[in-house]
């Protein structure tokens, strides 16, 4: 059985072959799709098969699906430019006959208001239209993403926001890539995919604010508080810390999603897939923070 990953330099798409490696998965059975080829140079001196995939280069695409079994879309980060980038995977992997065709999707994608959801909306539809058998792992939320405030508050021991009561179901990136290869990896007793035709919600414990200005805390050594700001007051915030516009607009916006409860999904999916606990958002913060 040959494997497909995409965006494998990115650190999900690298975690998930290292996931199926220690699963047991031959290297040799395993294809690394990248944009840059070259970036992947450990993958090729593990016995991975590294091949051309840019989401823009049809003809790549089709190259890199031909002959494989089950492919991982792993969702771009090109946020506007998505649905036609995961499109040309799916077609390719429809004309291919893959016997799986596994995507990361966002949480509860097809019936949220979540900022992010949109493009992930269509790309679920556009798999159920293409009739390649599929699993949707909707991952909720990354702990990795709290990474710059972990650097902050170490600094300045306060969390800001402006989310309310709303709470965050996030896990680690390393957990999401255990999920994505045991779904690659699962078979049934004909040989079947185990999960084809099933859609996972995928998360971590559901925290509050002030829960993950603690669990921030306790990452870094030191005490740290959150602050809760009127919608207002933390877009001045961001203005007087001279951020971008654009990271502005996005900050904004995904405080008032998680307001409403856009991240607030705990399901005990994630933790069934891969069978222990997820990592604690503590946990998954020291992991992620920079080694002196």
């Amino acid at each position: 059985m040959t494997i497909l990953v995409t965006a494998a330099t990115g650190h999900l798409g690298h975690l998930v072959i290292d996931s199926l490696i220690a699963r047991g998965a031959d290297p040799a059975n395993i294809i690394a799709g990248a944009r840059t080829p070259e970036k992947a140079s450990d993958l090729t001196d593990r016995g991975v098969r590294v091949v051309h995939l840019d989401y823009d280069d049809p003809g790549s695409v089709t190259a890199a699906v031909e002959g494989v079994d089950r492919v991982l879309l792993i969702s771009g980060s090109e946020i506007g430019h998505r649905v036609p980038q995961h499109r040309t995977v799916i077609d390719a992997a429809a004309a291919a006959g893959v016997d799986l065709l596994a995507y990361t999707s966002c949480g509860e994608a097809t019936t949220t208001d979540f900022m992010l959801a949109p493009e992930h909306k269509a790309t679920e539809e556009a798999i159920h239209a293409s009739g390649v058998p599929y699993t949707v792992l909707r991952n909720v939320w990354y702990i990795e993403n709290y990474l710059p405030d972990a650097l902050q508050v170490r600094e300045t021991g306060v969390l800001n926001g402006a989310v309310g009561d709303g709470r965050v179901a996030a896990a680690t990136r390393a957990d999401y890539a255990d999920a994505a290869a045991v779904v690659l990896l699962a078979d049934d007793a004909d040989g079947a995919p185990t999960y084809a035709g099933r859609t996972f919600e995928l998360s971590g414990k559901a925290l509050t604010y002030p829960e993950i200005a603690a669990a921030l805390g306790e990452a870094v050594g030191r005490e740290v508080v959150y602050r809760d700001l009127e919608p207002e007051e933390f877009l001045s915030t961001l203005e007087k810390a001279g951020l971008p516009q654009g990271q502005i607009d996005f900050l904004t916006a995904l405080n008032a999603g998680i307001a409403r409860g856009g991240l607030d999904i705990e399901s005990p999916a994630l933790g069934e897939l891969i069978g222990r606990e997820p990592t604690s958002f503590a946990d998954g913060i020291r992991a992620a923070l920079p080694r002196d």
